[in-house]
């Protein structure tokens, strides 16, 4: 299990990670909110709100994918740009969590964070899970790296979501909680890298 100095070192390593990260990044990342503004018609910055550890809400930030559409029968709509669609298969939207990250929100790994409905649902032995921050990557997150086209091809895909995807990345992120090590975040980070 997680100790309280596993936490502070992955703490740590989350803070050394994001300084060094960010002077590199951020010029890349204020290029794409404004592509993003210009793509959607809207401010390239999405937010919302998510359950982080402890159950407690946070704010997540992503760059804006979706474009609000009036469909034909009048109500209204909203889908992915070509642009966003590209922006989630190589996870570029996730690139502001690095500020999550660094408001301590969010570590680099971690379960990925729910809305809610989910993580702050869980009970007894399941709520281990929120000893550790949300990630930005994480062994879940790996495994259901096309989550979007798998439910997609799901005639109900609320109902396979919460009874087959949630319940192994329940397993997952128990097992990650339970199993930690510092050497396993490093392994699932140049994962994650190498399945860009």
């Amino acid at each position: 299990m997680i100790t309280k100095r596993q936490l502070a070192i992955k703490r740590f390593f989350d803070v050394v990670l994001v300084v060094v990260l960010l002077p590199i990044l951020i010029i890349p990342i204020l290029v794409l909110i404004l592509c993003a503004s210009i793509d959607t018609k809207r401010y390239g910055v999405f937010s919302q709100w998510r359950v982080g550890q402890h159950a407690k809400l946070f704010r997540i930030y992503k760059i804006r994918t979706l474009k609000e559409g009036i469909h034909e029968l009048g109500h209204l709509e909203k889908s992915a740009t070509t642009l966003g669609k590209y922006l989630r298969r190589t996870k570029l939207d996730e690139l502001p969590q690095l500020f999550n990250v660094l408001l301590g929100d969010m570590s680099f790994v971690g379960p990925r964070p729910d809305v809610q409905g989910f993580a702050d649902e869980l009970e007894g032995e399941d709520r281990i899970i929120l000893l550790v921050k949300p990630g930005i990557t994480g062994e879940a997150t790996l495994k259901y790296k096309d989550e979007e086209r798998e439910l997609e091809r799901q005639k109900d895909p609320e109902h396979y979501n919460r009874t087959i995807i949630w319940v192994d990345k329940v397993k997952i992120n128990k097992n990650y909680v339970r199993n930690y090590s510092f050497y396993l975040d490093l392994r699932l980070i140049i994962q994650s890298i190498l399945n860009k």
